[in-house]
């Protein structure tokens, strides 16, 4: 079953592309509250779903570090986490997409396999299934966990950290969570058919083949034990042979040898060392580097979210904790557990992820906002320690707190001490020698103060450490109190500036004052107020969402980008010259064209700056479509050395149409150099609209010329005559390609 897209009148498959979660999140808020008397629109509870999930994430945030290492880390890390602006961009109210419940779903997931893994408990594997089929319902970034935590099984198997709680937490996962993510419409069979899966497979089998060792060697003599081994482990092979053979041939059967685009993209950054600018983008050349996406598969590499992050997108990002990370790696090794290993290849997977993708920072910035309080809560304790130890009055108290103060992962793991000697004892193994070899490695709580009061630091350094630590978390925290009048330096305040604006109405601040650029909503309303309901609106995908909700008009593309033809037919129109382009329009049922152009204000994410993708969606469909027709030098240019093909494709002829006339030399602020053709006519497409700062500019296509059916040979030849004479006396029609 189908329905149409009231937006592109498009047929779509219910499930096909959306991830439910989301929505079911919403409407099941949206009931709660009607059944309570509390009446909301649906719209009011869409608006605060993220600022509420952001709230859970913060709480999930502090349990997960908590099962690391003790409260002190876990509060830190969530008072870090709601401040960190990576995560900001997603929590604001009115940012209705995956991600606003997805990160909270990903760390209480994550947090529910630490859980597990300390404890043992069958409970709360199973719940660790129902939060990753909850992830999985509501974001694709789900692959991320079924591939992240059979590596930390497979980690701790490798270094002989395998014991029946590791069982207990990943085994109910691959099989519980695998059939709860197959009824998701939007995976379905990919859940057991896609390469990014397999991994999770392997590892289960693996699991199953070292549990079973470690069975038989507890019920059978040492020499027995060998000759079992030497079975499994041939048997073993055989298995493994028989399964990888099948996944090959799976595997081989695919264009993509299984994975899905963005995987590719992320387990290939760079496949091919070529390189491709767009000049002049603002005042630096931008560089977009070859991925497998953009080689292959472009309409994934042209989403800007889905492009490599600059170095300065990380301190943006997530600010001072960049420096905060590195320490907490290093906290995680002492003691190094089996939470903390799985902290640490989080932080280690994360940053790769998020230097392929810059919309992976939001799976980067938990990690880092864990690392960052597992960090600041061991120097707080090293600092109050040092002080607690020399202080006078108290220094009698300090062995009984040295005593008494213990992490939750020394609980942790005291907990499943009990649990493996109580198995142990249920499997009548000999327990005395690892009493004892107990009781030789504690050490008494007096050694333990003793060790502690050599490691204290001077009582002077430890008091201005943490008074810095203290001011600089004032800093981090907000400033604006101390910035000056207008001045926005705090971290929170740079955030709410980049993430909380409306991404509709532009600002920018100059000597003389704020200025805002509102032309987008002056187009939409002028396609509200003066289009029939029934028109048709052609435009690139990224305005696709923004024109139907707020100009109530049917588009060709939106920014839901299933269908791939239909975006490389608007591409290969936007390439094509006026009557090819006018051509497909008018095949499609457009009535007007909208182009976005920044070269009088200085925007720079105008579609000039965006035409490349047009080129490369469009020529990936249409091979008549060639890049190289429109690069000099390797270069797109619009000046007076750009290519004719560039200087007569649609795109240029509409967003510099009459530019010229603005200064007298059609000067692009964007791209900073003059256009190369400045004075030409539109044929087939006529000026409609143009905001104030020619931001959105919209055309209507021209009617079709009436066609004289039955046309004499005597006329035709009579019309080619004069032609041919108006031509020879030059007084023909100008070709408008020229």
């Amino acid at each position: 079953m189908a329905y149409t897209n009231s937006g592109t009148g498009l047929m779509i498959e219910p499930g096909g592309t959306v991830y439910p979660g989301l929505t079911l999140t919403a409407g099941t808020i949206w009931w709660l509250l009607n059944s309570l008397n509390i009446p909301l629109s649906v719209e009011t509870v869409c608006v605060f779903t993220a600022p509420i999930f952001s709230a859970f994430a913060s709480w999930a945030t502090y349990l997960l570090t908590k099962e690391v290492k003790g409260t002190g880390a876990g509060l830190t890390a969530a008072a870090l986490l709601a401040m960190v602006p990576s995560y900001i961009s997603r929590s604001v109210a009115g940012s209705y997409d995956n991600e606003a419940v997805a990160i909270f779903a990903l760390i209480f997931t994550f947090y529910l396999y630490i859980k597990t893994l300390n404890t043992g408990s069958l409970f709360y594997a199973t719940l660790n299934s129902i939060a990753y089929f909850y992830m999985v319902c509501s974001w694709g970034g789900y692959t991320f966990i079924i591939n992240l935590i059979p590596m930390h099984v497979l980690l701790c198997i490798v270094t002989g950290r395998f014991s029946s709680r590791l069982y207990i937490a990943y085994a109910p996962l691959v099989v519980l969570g695998t059939l709860l993510a197959a009824l998701v419409p939007v995976v379905g069979f990919n859940a057991v058919m896609t390469s990014e899966h397999f991994a999770s497979f392997l590892v289960f089998i693996i699991l199953h083949v070292v549990a079973f060792a470690y069975y038989i060697k507890g019920i059978l003599t040492p020499k027995m034990f060998k000759v079992a081994v030497t079975l499994v482990v041939s048997v073993g092979l055989a298995v493994c042979c028989a399964v990888i053979a099948v996944l090959i041939a799976l595997v081989a059967s695919s264009p993509t040898k299984g994975w899905s685009g963005r995987s590719l993209s992320l387990l290939d950054p760079n496949c091919n060392k070529g390189w491709c600018s767009l000049k002049h983008l603002e005042t630096e050349v931008i560089q977009t580097s070859w991925t497998y996406a953009s080689k292959y598969i472009p309409i994934i590499a042209s989403v800007s979210e889905h492009q490599p992050p600059t170095w300065p997108s990380y301190f943006m990002d997530i600010n001072v904790l960049a420096f905060l990370v590195p320490a907490g790696i290093i906290a995680c090794f002492s003691p190094l557990s089996d939470a903390s290993s799985f902290v640490v290849l989080y932080i280690a997977t994360s940053v790769y992820f998020s230097g392929v993708m810059v919309r992976l920072m939001l799976v980067f910035a938990p990690a880092a906002c864990i690392t960052s309080g597992i960090a600041l809560s061991q120097a707080f304790d090293v600092f109050t320690r040092s002080i607690k130890f020399q202080l006078p009055g108290i220094s009698s108290n300090t062995e009984v707190d040295a005593a008494e103060t213990s992490s939750a992962t020394a609980k942790a793991q005291n907990d499943a001490v009990k649990t493996e000697k109580s198995e142990e004892t249920s499997k009548n193994r000999p327990s005395k020698k690892s009493k004892k070899k107990e009781k030789e490695e504690k050490p008494s709580t007096k050694a333990k103060s003793e060790k502690k009061r050599l490691l204290a630091l001077p009582l002077d350094s430890s008091v201005i450490s943490l008074l810095l630590l203290i001011l600089l978390g004032a800093f981090y925290v907000d400033l604006s109190m101390l910035s000056s009048a207008g001045s926005r330096t705090c971290m929170a305040a740079l955030a709410a500036e980049a993430y909380s604006a409306p991404s509709i109405v532009l600002t920018s601040r100059s000597h003389d004052g704020l200025h805002v650029f509102d032309d987008f909503r002056e187009a939409y309303a002028w396609l509200r107020h003066n289009t029939d309901v029934d028109d048709k609106v052609a435009s690139w995908w990224d305005y696709g969402y923004q024109t139907t909700a707020m100009a109530n008009r049917t588009v060709i593309v939106d920014n839901n980008t299933w269908n791939n033809t239909h975006i490389a037919t608007v591409g290969t129109a936007m390439s094509s010259p006026e009557k090819a382009a006018w051509e497909i329009f008018h095949s499609l049922d457009v009535k007007y064209v909208l182009v976005v152009f920044g070269g009088l204000v200085g925007y720079p994410s105008d579609d000039i700056n965006k035409f490349l993708w047009m080129v490369r969606i469009g020529g990936g469909v249409f091979p008549h479509i060639k890049e190289p027709d429109y690069l000099r030098d390797g270069q797109y240019r619009i000046d007076s050395q750009a290519t004719p093909t560039m200087l007569n494709c649609l795109m240029y002829k509409l967003s510099y149409y009459r530019f010229v006339e603005t200064d007298g030399k059609g000067y692009d602020r964007v791209r900073q150099t003059e256009i190369g053709k400045k004075y030409f006519k539109l044929t087939h497409f006529e000026e409609v609209f143009t905001t104030h700062h020619w931001m959105v500019r919209i055309y209507k296509l021209k009617p079709p010329k009436n066609r004289i059916r039955g046309k004499s040979k005597k006329s035709k030849s009579k019309t080619s005559s004069t032609s041919n004479r108006a031509k020879r006396s030059g007084t023909g029609k100008k070709n408008p390609w020229h």
